[in-house]
């Protein structure tokens, strides 16, 4: 099984943008990203704090990707 990284949410926000997510709202600290084939998600982005490990599965889920992919992309 393959271990996450401790990621804050800028630094997801990055990687996400590098498979083609693009920031379309913010709301507070709530960052709504979307691809261009319709797949959504919601980063929050709290300082530096890293984002934990049953938030970050939820979102690679929205976002279709494999944990491995991932680890690949970052």
């Amino acid at each position: 099984m393959t271990k996450l990284p401790n990621v804050s949410g800028k630094d997801l926000i990055v990687i996400l943008k590098k498979i083609g997510f693009e920031i379309i709202r913010i709301k507070g600290s709530h960052h709504l990203l979307k691809h261009s084939d319709g797949r959504t998600t919601v980063v929050p982005v709290h300082s530096n704090e890293s984002i934990g490990v049953g938030l970050l599965n939820k979102i690679l889920k929205d976002c279709e990707l494999t944990k491995e992919e991932f680890i690949k992309i970052k």
